[in-house]
């Protein structure tokens, strides 16, 4: 279950590309599994049972035609004490007393095909400035994934947000179907996850694809077994059908979206169904639409053999970092280590090689997690292996209680349902033996992970190729050296849209706004509040 996902926008106090923790309750405030999970394969918590699913085609790369559903009920929002813990709620001074939060559970119907049937419950959280008394409307947000709390997102960006744009927009953050507190799906157990995250099958010999090719199989298995016909259901198509119900059932005549990584897939396929409902969209750390599968994995396997290329040139100038040495070196010593006997934590875990590449990963989403990564990096060459650990578990979402989110149960749940069949076992042996050779850090670590959908459930919606015949140019953002959303992404996305213009910025990490670079917030902040794009072909400096 180790591998790269479709790279979820994860942030906390300092808004980095690490799992959510909330800027506005002082990075205490996890948002509390209130909600049922999903489990029974007849009935969805928080859905109404269904007897048979509806016959569909295996794959499809239209969505299927649909009966429109009745008019989208208004969402209720209500005190947000029954969804949130609130341990030592420090809201920042600035603040204080000027914002509203409120919750609502809203239900969508699970297959839009049959809208009058069984529904899906969703989590809104709506933040309001109480000082806006004519706001623009509400700007709906996604974190990325698939998999990432849009609920959470909304709590971490308030210390960063510019206070023009709370007194303009209404923020609203929603869990996707199968995700946080949206009817979530849950395949495995905390233990199950544990051991799956820590094994490291070497897909190059017969031993490690059977192992790889078993646990894919297992994950599978217990993900149909405990949602049952419904699973086919969570998919990008059904989401962006989804966004629409929201942006109706807030009461706005057009869609304000901002969509991080994933996200960005997310907005251009609601572009794309919904052209006459966009006032405005930005898609920051574009999802390439001309790349899929194995190709668009490999691009995210360079994008961070590059990203460590540039922690390791940075670290040989740090005197902190310096007795590293040779990092790439130093990266396959503590692997080679870990394979051999796992590194003591501190705890009754142990590091294996598995774990390692997934800390390391983690730390190159951010520049800012550098200095974390040397740290980790010269304790485990001492035997200590609680630092990668660390690391690894934030990259997992795992908290120190030993519990799990859903991300990844979402994640290849949403992954998959999106893809076509396949690939075959050939190609996947063929892919062992070049990603291990192309990618020496996280090649072999990944190749397990292309197994995650080549036996998943067969009912398939491929999201279309986007177009934005929108009567407003959607806004793309792209970090010139973001490992997880290569920057030809963002230029491949801009193009295929057709109506879209690109913001660029040379920066490092994953994602551009609310980043760190006042070039990029002010014109994206522009853009939200005037609909006025940046001039043609602007790069914003690092």
């Amino acid at each position: 279950m180790t591998g790269v996902r479709r790279t979820p926008r994860r942030v906390p106090t300092t808004l980095l590309a690490v799992p959510l923790v909330a800027v506005l309750l002082a990075g205490a405030a996890l948002l509390s599994a209130c909600t049922q999970s999903v489990d029974g394969r007849a009935t969805l918590a928080g859905s109404t049972p269904r007897t048979s699913p509806p016959t569909r085609p295996a794959t499809s790369t239209v969505p299927p035609t649909t009966a429109p559903p009745a008019p989208a009920p208004a969402a209720v929002f209500a005190d947000c004490s029954q969804v949130l813990r609130l341990p030592g709620i420090t809201i920042p001074a600035s603040l204080r007393g000027k914002l509203t939060a409120g919750c609502a559970r809203y239900d969508v119907p699970l297959d839009y095909a049959n809208p009058s049937g069984s529904t899906t419950r969703l989590l809104m959280i709506k933040i309001h400035d109480v000082d806006s008394s004519t706001p623009t409307g509400t700007l709906l947000m996604n974190p990325g994934g698939p998999g990432g709390s849009g609920a959470e997102l909304v709590l971490g960006v308030l210390a960063k947000m510019s206070p023009t744009i709370l007194q303009h927009f209404d923020l609203l953050g929603f869990d996707p179907r199968g995700v946080g507190l949206s009817t979530p799906i849950r395949c495995l157990t905390d233990a199950q996850k544990d051991t799956l995250n820590a094994a490291a099958p070497d897909v190059t010999t017969s031993s490690g694809f059977a192992a790889a090719k078993a646990n894919a199989k297992t994950f599978a298995t217990s993900c149909e077994q405990k949602v049952g016909p419904g699973l086919r259901y969570y998919n990008t198509v059904n989401t962006a059908r989804d966004m629409d119900r929201i942006r109706q059932s807030v009461g706005d005549d057009k869609m304000n979206f901002l969509g991080f990584s994933y996200g960005t897939e997310l907005g251009s396929v609601y572009a794309h169904l919904f052209p006459d409902k966009i006032r405005v969209a930005v898609l920051d750390g574009a999802v390439d639409p001309l790349t899929s599968g194995t190709r668009q994995f490999a691009d995210q396997l360079q994008g961070f053999e590059d990203a460590f290329d540039q922690f390791a040139l940075s670290c040989r100038r740090l005197p902190a970092c310096k007795p590293i040495g040779n990092a790439r070196a130093a990266v396959a010593a503590i692997e080679a280590r870990a394979q051999r006997s796992p590194l003591i934590t501190g705890s009754g875990r142990r590091l294996t090689a598995s774990l390692v590449s997934t800390g390391v990963l983690q730390a190159l989403y951010s520049k800012d997690l550098w200095a974390k990564l040397a740290a980790a990096l010269l304790a485990a060459g001492r035997g200590d292996g609680a630092g990668l650990l660390a690391l690894a578990d934030e990259y997992n979402q795992r908290d120190k209680s030993g519990h799990y989110s859903n991300i990844n149960d979402a994640n290849v749940t949403i992954s998959c349902n999106d893809s076509a069949p396949g690939p075959s076992d050939a190609s996947i042996r063929r892919l062992a033996t070049d990603w291990t050779k192309r990618f020496p850090l996280f090649g072999k670590w990944a190749v397990p992970s292309v197994f995650s959908c080549q036996q998943w459930q067969p009912a398939r919606v491929v999201p279309p190729k986007p177009s934005a015949a929108t009567a407003t140019k959607v806004l793309v953002i792209g970090n010139l050296h973001d490992p997880a959303t290569p920057y030809q992404g963002a230029k491949d996305l801009t193009a295929t849209m057709g109506n879209a213009e690109l913001l660029s910025w040379n920066g490092q990490g994953h994602t551009s706004y609310l980043q760190g670079s006042t070039c990029v917030d002010n014109y994206v902040n522009h853009y939200l509040i005037a609909g006025q794009l940046p001039p043609d072909n602007t790069t914003c400096p690092r």
